[in-house]
């Protein structure tokens, strides 16, 4: 993947392949674990006396406003779960089902904390018998209420979160920013604790239910800090990952070839693309997605990058011998996915990486095409040539600028049927850029190709 490209907010949308009865029975405990803690929540808030028929509309506000809070809490811990680089969910679910699972509970997360506080502060008003301004300027006085200021701080980073996951927002971000920001979403979490299991209503009398939010804040952590930090320093420095090679590809596009010991231990396939932390002074403190550009020999790694941001365009800057930290590997978008005999591979500018390792994995009928608005901005041109001739696959380079009424045509439905005359017979993977691959993929489907055939990953946040 590109600098862009990631991760809490990922565009990746391949469909993972199909699921056997056992991977289906996985699947049902996880939505059983989740949905039974959901229920938990739910009788907890009503064992604490807060379903009373005679409750005032005041009284049915606050009560209200503490069921969407401690849900906003639930969801809140399964958003950090759900990427938190469990392995087994990771292959049982998929990464990009995960990224969509966790981009909706985000925002599902965000809702309910918003109606809480305004379910709270409006009953709470009912109850006071005072105006909503004054009611407000009560609970931020620090007297009455305690934790609301940690409250309403927590609750600013996470619509900061949120907003610049928000596309026309992001496009506008440079990808260290809003890495720092959704950073800041385990600081909004952390001040929930604060809020929640010391002044809750419930919480505070009721210490079975006070004990079991603990234990679920505690297992939250440990499941972030085994698999998000322990686990993958662990493995690199058991791995001993360093670059030791820095190549530019083409004006603006840099490969580095990364080695270490025992890397057939990492289970990489052609297609997947793991997170990279390199440690030097200028990068350590920022992990970024990119996928292999070789398929994996055990020996090396390689991904190949576009200097589309500060970070990116600084990576030629590495010293050979820099040391790497990776997580991973991640991704569908392998020959695994394969249903078909005959595949069509799409690519469009610095998509052509998985695509390029992939065609070093996938054999048979395999058709390639390589999409860019000039000449110049082929990549591996000399790569791609000789694995066409040596694999038997058929490469087409499609160049222009669709800005043209030349170019327009360019990858249309009707284009594409001419360049592939049995494209509804074949699977197709589609990589690029968000806008590009979106609209290749509309048209791979207007050319016939049942969706399930049609894997699609986006390079986007």
């Amino acid at each position: 993947m590109t600098e862009a490209s990631y991760a809490l907010e990922s565009a990746v949308s391949a469909r993972s392949t199909p699921r056997t009865p056992r991977r289906r029975l996985a699947a049902m405990v996880v939505w059983a674990v989740l949905a039974g803690n959901a229920v938990a929540v739910v009788w907890l808030w009503v064992h604490g006396g807060n379903a009373s028929e005679d409750l005032s509309t005041g009284a049915l506000l606050t009560s209200l406003g503490r069921l969407t809070g401690l849900l906003a809490a639930y969801l809140a811990l399964v958003q950090l779960m759900l990427l938190a680089r469990i392995p087994w969910l990771e292959r049982l679910i998929g990464f990009d089902r995960l990224t969509v699972w966790h981009r909706r509970n985000g925002h599902a997360c965000l809702d309910l904390v918003l109606a809480h506080v305004v379910l709270i502060v409006w009953g709470y008003a009912l109850m006071d018998k005072i105006s909503l301004p004054k009611e407000i300027s009560t609970m931020l006085g620090g007297g009455i209420y305690p934790g609301m200021i940690t409250a309403t701080v927590g609750t600013a980073l996470l619509i900061a979160v949120v907003v610049s996951s928000v596309v026309i927002v992001r496009r506008r971000l440079r990808y260290e920013a809003w890495y720092a920001v959704h950073l800041a979403a385990y600081a909004g979490i952390a001040l929930a604790w604060f809020h929640q299991i010391p002044t809750g209503n419930e919480l505070v009398y009721d210490h079975a239910a006070a004990d079991y939010w603990r234990a679920l804040y505690v297992a939250t952590l440990a499941l972030i800090v085994g698999f998000r930090f322990a686990a993958p320093l662990a493995k690199s420095l058991r791995q001993g990952l360093r670059v030791v090679d820095v190549v530019e590809e083409t004006p603006g596009v840099v490969s580095l070839r990364i080695t270490g010991r025992q890397l057939d231990r990492l289970g990489a396939r052609a297609g997947q693309f793991f997170l990279w932390r390199f440690l030097d002074r200028k990068r350590w403190w920022a992990s970024h997605p990119f996928s292999l550009s070789e398929a994996p020999d055990g020996r090396s790694l390689r991904i190949t990058v576009k200097a589309l941001g500060d970070f990116s365009a600084r990576l030629g800057e590495l010293e050979p011998g820099t040391r790497v930290i990776a997580e991973g590997p991640f991704g569908v978008f392998t020959e695994a996915a394969r249903r078909r005999e005959k595949v069509l591979l799409v690519a469009g500018g610095i998509g052509i990486t998985p695509i390029r390792a992939l065609m070093e994995d996938m054999r048979g009928d395999v058709v390639v095409i390589y999409r860019v608005v000039d000449e110049n901005d082929i990549v591996f041109r000399g790569e791609l040539e000789r694995l066409a001739d040596e694999r038997g696959l058929k490469l087409l380079f499609v160049v222009g600028d669709h800005t043209t009424r030349t170019g327009r045509r360019l990858l249309s439905p009707r284009h594409l049927r001419e360049l592939v005359p049995d494209i509804a017979e074949r699977q197709v993977y589609v990589c690029g850029p968000p806008a590009m691959a979106g609209a290749l993929e509309r048209n791979v489907r207007r050319a016939e190709v049942p969706a399930r055939f049609i894997h699609t990953e986006k390079f986007a946040l």
